[in-house]
């Protein structure tokens, strides 16, 4: 049988149309039966939840500084090498204590009539330790030739570390807790939580009067570190679930 053209694009354009409903049909018995296609359908919400704590800073670093003057700039870098070489050599005996190279400088000072007068220098040793009697009597053995410039308290890796595994759990409780409440106050089963990720963070606080003591005497003293707080949050985003019927 003969078929007009218009005919057969008729044609065309209904077998076209029944395909297209087959197919949405089916992509909607999928989406029905597969549980993470309709949890991109559900509401979204971001949030975020935390747990802290107030620890003591166990670890002190003292800062030793020495400064030379001279007409030369070898010479002033020579003398200073020297001290700095005989201080560090003595530090290491200490097996408590780590000590570490600092801030090296060398530079010149100009008179007047814009010429180099003399030349200055100053290096600077770093002690590290948990055992506050050990780096402050070490300290002050060294303050004769390096004496004391600062010092600076903090919480050790260590001790972060094992703090910020125990709040993980607190943090992570929390979340979940937040996240029901929130389901719950707008009117839905439940959640589903789409993605999370950990952070944590760390606010100090130093005695600064004990440290200008210390600073200024040039003598080892009782050391006593301030406290910190420890924090470790959850953020991360959840799928709201179906209202409640």
């Amino acid at each position: 049988m003969y078929l007009s053209t218009q005919k057969r694009k008729w044609l065309l354009a209904a077998a076209f149309a029944m395909a297209a409903g087959s197919m949405t049909t089916c992509a909607a018995a999928h989406d029905a039966a597969d549980p993470r296609a309709r949890a991109h359908q559900w509401p979204q919400a971001n949030l975020q939840a935390q747990a802290s704590t107030v620890i003591s800073q166990d670890m002190v670093r003292i800062t030793l500084a020495s400064e030379l003057t001279g007409t030369s700039q070898t010479a002033v870098a020579q003398d200073l090498g020297k001290v700095l070489d005989s201080v560090m050599q003595d530090a290491k005996k200490a097996p408590k204590v780590k000590a570490s190279s600092g801030n090296y400088r060398v530079w010149p000072v100009t008179g007047k009539d814009g010429k180099i007068s003399t030349w200055h220098g100053r290096g600077e040793i770093y002690l590290e330790s948990t055992d506050f009697a050990a780096a402050s009597q070490l300290a002050g053995q060294l303050g004769d030739r390096m004496p004391v410039v600062n010092l600076a308290f903090s919480v050790s890796p260590a001790l972060r570390a094992k703090q910020e595994k125990a709040l993980l759990d607190s943090a992570v409780q929390a979340f979940r807790e937040r996240a029901q409440a929130l389901a719950t106050a707008l009117g839905f089963s439940g959640y589903r939580i789409r993605e999370i990720s950990l952070g944590g963070s760390g606010e100090g606080y130093r005695p600064a009067p004990r440290m200008m003591a210390m600073a200024a005497d040039k003598t080892n003293m009782p050391l006593e570190g301030g406290t910190e707080t420890v924090t470790v949050s959850v953020q991360g985003s959840i799928f709201l679930r179906s209202p409640k019927k």
